[in-house]
């Protein structure tokens, strides 16, 4: 026999399935059932993933630059906040070169790629200068990072094909397994392309909605500036030698292992609003997960993550682009107040201009 406090237990728990019932309706009320206890009573479904056609269109401006800095753009790009907090600095310290700028990188509490990318100060700016793309590139390689090395492999084939990606004084092509790599010819120096995604893969490839060019070229050619010298960063794991693409897997590399972000920006894709095709949203922080050396093997990684970083003219270009002049992800000659290629902060390669294969 039932007991007066059992009986108002199962009223209690009758009134409530009652209430659920009348809130969710019988199909939701399953799938919450279903769920079990301690799960989420109510599941937002899943964005959908950029389609090959979006996603050839994101990397178009960095697929045909060399392995590694692919690399260190693409970790580097699921940390935005650190990209605007770099960018700042370096142009806040605009006389820290060299070994003297690798010392005081070292000591921020930055991402490797973040750090990896103050060798590359163009590359940098322009990254902060486009944040709006910058996240949308973070939050796919996050979220498609196999897709994404697909597309920059569909983006090389098609540039090959058009006869405007091939071994120069300034960098090294090879197709294996039709896989094509990107490596310096001197591994001293780095040099950063500049061409036209609408000019160098054979057919016009559009912009990145609110995406501001970087590109100076006007022919479907690849050209370069001054190289960037790395052998001042030689010496900190988070140098250019820490990164790499296994294609083979279709992951990033850095320090021997592979590299997974712990950057907390899009860790659920249901919790903000998208940037480009997937609307305006923000985001917070959230990133201050494991920044050293992480040495060989894996870094840890978050499960999905959240939408894109949004709401910024030109991805920020107002929040500072004055003061770096009119910089760019080109190596030097084309660059900027910072622009300018190892000479400026690497102690960098003298450079030839021109590339390609004119």
């Amino acid at each position: 026999m039932k007991t007066l406090t059992e009986w108002s237990r199962h009223l209690l728990a009758g009134i409530g399935v009652f209430g659920v019932t009348l809130a969710l309706g019988p199909l939701q009320l399953q799938a919450v059932q279903q769920l079990g206890p301690g799960a989420q009573t109510a599941a937002q479904p899943p964005s959908a993933p950029l389609a090959p056609e979006q996603l050839q269109q994101l990397v178009a401006p960095i697929a045909l630059y060399p392995d590694a800095l692919v690399a260190q753009i693409l970790a580097a790009s699921t940390y935005p906040t650190q990209i605007v907090e770099a960018e700042r600095f370096l142009q806040q310290n605009p006389n820290l070169t060299g070994a003297a700028l690798g010392v005081e990188v070292d000591k921020q509490d930055w991402d490797p790629s973040v750090k990896g990318l103050t060798q590359f100060p163009s590359v940098l700016a322009d990254m902060d200068k486009n944040l709006s793309w910058t996240s949308e590139l973070g939050d796919t390689n996050y979220n498609q990072q196999a897709d994404i090395m697909t597309a920059i492999q569909f983006m090389r084939a098609k540039a090959q094909g058009a006869g405007n990606l091939n071994t120069t004084p300034q960098q090294s092509v090879t197709n294996q397994d039709n896989t094509v790599s990107i490596q310096p010819e001197n591994p001293d120096v780095v040099y950063v392309p500049d061409y036209d995604p609408e000019l160098v893969y054979g057919y016009p490839v559009g912009l990145w909605p609110g995406f501001y060019p970087w590109w100076g070229a006007e022919n479907p050619y690849l050209s370069f500036g001054v190289g960037f010298g790395i052998g001042p960063f030689f010496g900190y794991g988070w140098g250019w030698h820490g990164w790499g693409l296994d294609w083979r897997n279709r992951g990033l590399m850095y320090g021997g292992g592979r590299y997974m972000s712990r950057s907390s920006t899009f860790y659920n894709r249901n919790a903000f609003m998208r940037g480009g095709y997937r609307g305006q949203g923000s985001f917070a922080r959230g990133d201050s997960g494991l920044r050293g050396y992480g040495g060989a093997g894996a870094r840890g990684s978050g499960g999905v993550r959240s939408g894109a970083f949004g709401g910024a003219n030109h991805g920020g270009v107002a929040r500072g682009n004055s003061a770096r002049g009119a910089s760019s992800m080109r190596g030097g000659s084309f660059g900027g107040s910072r622009g300018g290629g190892g000479g400026a902060r690497g102690g960098g390669g003298g450079g030839s201009h021109g590339g390609g294969h004119r």
